[in-house]
């Protein structure tokens, strides 16, 4: 193709725009002051709209099409298809939603940062109400066949749609239940390290130790502090990512540490020959969230990582850790009770959470719910999925940062990561046969490895399904989700899975 250099011109304009947009926003989360909130969100306004503008611009298009209808290898054929898809979407989006959507955004972090610290709903509230009525004249704009969720939910996993995960959910729900009730009738456990205290500063350093380890590169990236633990890619070499830390329970701050870096090792495994390009990129939210809940859950939850990591805790906090055994850190963080807060939940309620946000975002694009009404609602579902009901919107509606920024359509792929990952696990465990072993050794290159050739480094040259079936041979289903749950908590609780 003659004209390739031209258009390998506005792929890396485009990445080093939303690298742009990327820093601002990292800064907005972790260092920028409270009052300068409203500038940022103009910042981040023109931003947007720049690159908007520069998606969209004729001269793309003409190139596109020009690539589509040459013999490209596989390589690039995979980044037209892509920045295709992107711009078919932008050019059906006019300038002034994209920057009332990237105002709307902007502000409401703020203004959910301040609710969330209040507990007060209806300073929210306004924000989700206008960012609702965006988002849907946003989908109705970019074209779905009567369901609104589908059209933002494309953003995130691509080619999923409401349809498939509606059922997919619904029986992996009735799992759960049955599940969780087995877990119910074992009778309750406690943690043996409950009431004890974990010094901030030894906890910091026992997760930067934890990056380290696993292969994270801190010249490539780096670890800061949040209210809520998020992962910023600014560019192959610079990532951003953050934990948060409980004194009462460290297992908060190394769980976060361990989610935060799976979706790390994941955008420092690009291949870097195609860096700032549409295939340096994962396919799709589910597929990332995946490397994320696999070194957070299959490997941070494991016996085998608690046994050779117990004693570095005993080393790191000394008192605090005084006759715990690595069994006990095992049952500690993997104790089962129905909680309030989704980021803190065990792996048998977890998906539950991401079910009720997701029922609740339907509800809420197709007009069923209205802003006003999601405390109630929220607080109902809690009741009816999990038996537990909210105390305050604090702990409840109020909890994600999500909605502030106009995430509709994210939510599920979190459980849809939890799906691929066991699925991957199975793959990895039959081969890698001692991986466990290695887990057990404080060894991660070999996992790492393996994810690296079969994971990242593809990046997007196939959908996340399509990978996924690629390398292991499966679909997305939740039966391989569910296996490694009852593997796991069934001898944790002494039950057996249903005939």
């Amino acid at each position: 193709m003659e004209d390739w250099p031209e258009l390998d011109r506005h792929m890396h304009q485009l990445a080093d725009l939303g690298r742009m947009s990327a820093l601002l926003s990292w800064d907005q989360q972790t260092l920028m002051p409270r009052r300068g909130a409203e500038g940022r969100a103009r910042a981040v306004a023109t931003l947007r709209v720049i690159r908007h503008r520069q998606l969209t611009d004729p001269r793309l298009g003409e190139l596109l099409d020009e690539a589509r209808a040459a013999d490209l290898d596989e390589h690039r054929a995979a980044m037209v298809r892509n920045l295709a898809h992107d711009r078919d979407r932008a050019v059906r989006l006019p300038d002034d939603l994209v920057r009332r959507l990237a105002l709307a955004g902007s502000r409401g972090q703020a203004v959910w940062e301040a609710a969330r610290a209040a507990g007060d709903w209806e300073q929210f509230r306004p924000c989700v109400e206008e960012m609702v009525a965006l988002k849907r004249e946003q989908a109705d704009l970019l074209g779905h066949d009567g369901e609104a969720y589908d059209a933002l939910m494309e953003a995130y996993e691509p080619g999923m749609r409401t349809a498939r995960v509606e059922p997919l959910f619904a029986a992996l729900a009735d799992d759960l239940q049955t599940l969780l009730a087995a877990i119910a009738d074992a009778g309750p456990r406690t943690s043996p390290l409950a009431g004890r205290t974990f010094p901030d500063g030894a906890q910091w350093d026992f997760t930067m130790r934890l990056l380290r380890d696993i292969g994270f590169d801190l010249d490539a990236g780096r670890q800061d502090i949040s209210a809520h633990p998020f992962t910023t890619t600014i560019a192959l070499h610079d990532i951003r990512l953050t934990t948060r830390i409980d004194e009462s329970d460290p297992f908060s701050g190394i769980s976060s540490t361990m989610h935060e870096a799976g979706h790390g090792l994941y955008d420092q495994g690009f291949d870097p020959d195609y860096e700032d390009t549409p295939i340096a990129e994962a396919p799709s939210l589910g597929l990332h969230e995946s490397q994320s809940r696999l070194w957070e859950n299959l490997v941070g939850r494991s016996l085998p990582f608690w046994q050779h990591y117990t004693p570095v805790m005993h080393d790191m906090f000394g008192a605090a850790m005084a006759g715990a055994t690595a069994g006990d850190v095992y049952r500690a963080v993997n104790l089962v009770h129905p909680s309030l807060i989704r980021v803190e939940a065990d792996e048998v309620t977890y998906n539950l959470h991401i079910m009720i946000r997701f029922e609740l975002e339907l509800a809420l694009l197709r007009g069923d719910l209205e802003a006003a009404d999601l405390p109630g609602e929220w607080n109902a579902a809690y009741e009816r999925r999990l038996g537990v009901r909210p105390p305050n919107d604090r702990v409840g509606v109020l909890q994600d940062v999500h909605w502030s920024g106009g995430s509709f359509g994210y939510f599920p792929t979190y459980t849809l990561g939890n799906l691929y990952s066991a699925i991957l696990w199975e793959r990895i465990t039959a081969e890698l046969p001692d991986i466990h072993e290695q887990i057990g050794r404080g060894e991660f290159a070999p996992l790492l490895g393996w994810l690296r050739t079969n994971i990242h480094r593809p990046g997007y040259l196939l959908h996340g399904d399509d990978l996924i079936h690629r390398v292991t041979g499966s679909r997305l289903e939740h039966g391989p989700f569910m296996r490694y749950l009852w593997g796991k908590f069934g001898p944790l609780y002494g039950i057996e899975a249903p005939a």
